[in-house]
């Protein structure tokens, strides 16, 4: 609350698969009380969507758009992200970029409260946040280092690699759809759209895209690779990150083998993982996947003996699931309730 007002909120690209996400999420989180505006693009507007039990329709992204707003989420797309940032700014709003576009601009911070970031870089930390922007921590490398940092909090790690399957979902729907028109093309034996990829990516696992793609997989590796320094703050191991293009709709999905100093059980392993956000999957239960992690707002986690034998063990296997659109949704919210901590009388500076 502000001053004993709700907080006014703004998501710019209300339309778009993140900014759905997050409209939903708003409504089962702290600030739940808040009044929300749906902003987009002038073809998007006058759209009807439901968040929650509320219907809502999406204005047309202006000029004014942003006076009055306390906090404006940018959901859409990096250009839209540029375009408008700092007219958010300047109506004395704080910002939470979901698109990456902010992520090299000078003052902004990358932030991922779950990962304990807060503790990690204390006093300093916060007063960046006071600058008004933040860029939300892609949702990989959040999982990845909130599992390692609480590992390596009680088994310290000497090494960790990863192989971690990009969904189309992460591209918005331009990509959604050409993997579903792949899918439909090669079952009909019709020519492939290859717009977004430029590769075939429907049954297919690659390590690279064409040439002409609008999808980088070079670009969201060394995304999750920086954010993912960012978030450990100099606190365990580096990454090793290998990335692959899968072909599903939704929700990541990662092999990860973690190598400890000393040694540990996968039950010792387990107790260290085991805490908010993560929910541990046993091997009496069916392994975590996309399919079962939609939905979820937890990571989902199994924990396997890198070795035959009882152990324990210095390497361990861990195979993680998250739905990617709520995990960064979540850690949108966390950012702006940070920032609204910091900020206790409520005053947008």
């Amino acid at each position: 609350m502000i001053a004993g007002r709700p907080f006014r909120i703004g998501i710019v690209g209300a339309a778009s698969l993140a900014g759905k996400e997050l409209s939903d999420a708003l409504t089962e989180s702290a600030l739940a009380a808040s009044d929300v505006v749906l902003l987009d693009s002038e073809e998007a507007a006058g759209r009807v969507t439901a968040a929650g039990d509320e219907i809502s329709f999406i204005q047309k992204l202006e000029a004014d758009s942003f006076a009055g707003l306390d906090f404006v989420f940018f959901a859409g797309n990096p250009e839209t992200t540029r375009k408008h940032w700092m007219a958010a700014r300047q109506a004395g709003a704080s910002i939470i970029d979901m698109t990456y576009a902010l992520e090299t601009v000078t003052g902004v911070v990358v932030r991922g409260p779950w990962a304990g970031q807060r503790s990690a870089e204390g006093k300093a930390q916060e007063r960046d946040l006071t600058k008004q922007a933040v860029v939300a921590a892609h949702p990989a490398a959040l999982m990845l280092r909130l599992l390692v940092g609480r590992m390596h909090a009680q088994f310290p790690v000497r090494a960790i690699a990863a192989t971690v399957f990009e969904p189309a979902s992460e591209h918005g729907h331009a990509a959604m759809d050409e993997l579903h028109q792949q899918t439909v093309s090669l079952l009909s034996f019709q020519t492939l759209p290859r717009e977004q990829y430029d590769a075939q990516v429907a049954f297919n696992l690659l390590p690279a895209l064409g040439e002409a793609a609008r999808v980088s997989l070079t670009e969201v590796k060394g995304r999750i690779e920086g954010h993912y320094r960012t978030l450990s703050a100099g606190a365990g191991p580096g990454l090793t990150l290998q990335l692959i293009q899968a072909p599903v709709f939704h929700g990541y999905t990662a092999s990860v083998m973690v190598e400890l100093e000393g040694t540990a059980t996968v039950e010792q392993l387990e107790l260290a993982a085991y805490g908010e956000h993560v929910d541990l999957v046993g091997a009496e239960s069916d392994p975590p996947s996309n399919l079962s992690a939609a939905g979820q707002s937890e990571i989902l986690v199994r924990i396997g003996a890198g070795a035959e034998g009882d152990g324990p063990y210095s390497r361990l296997w861990l195979w993680l699931a998250a739905d990617n659109l709520k995990l960064a949704a979540l850690n949108a919210i966390a950012c702006a309730t940070e920032m609204a901590r910091i900020r206790p009388q409520g005053t947008v500076q």
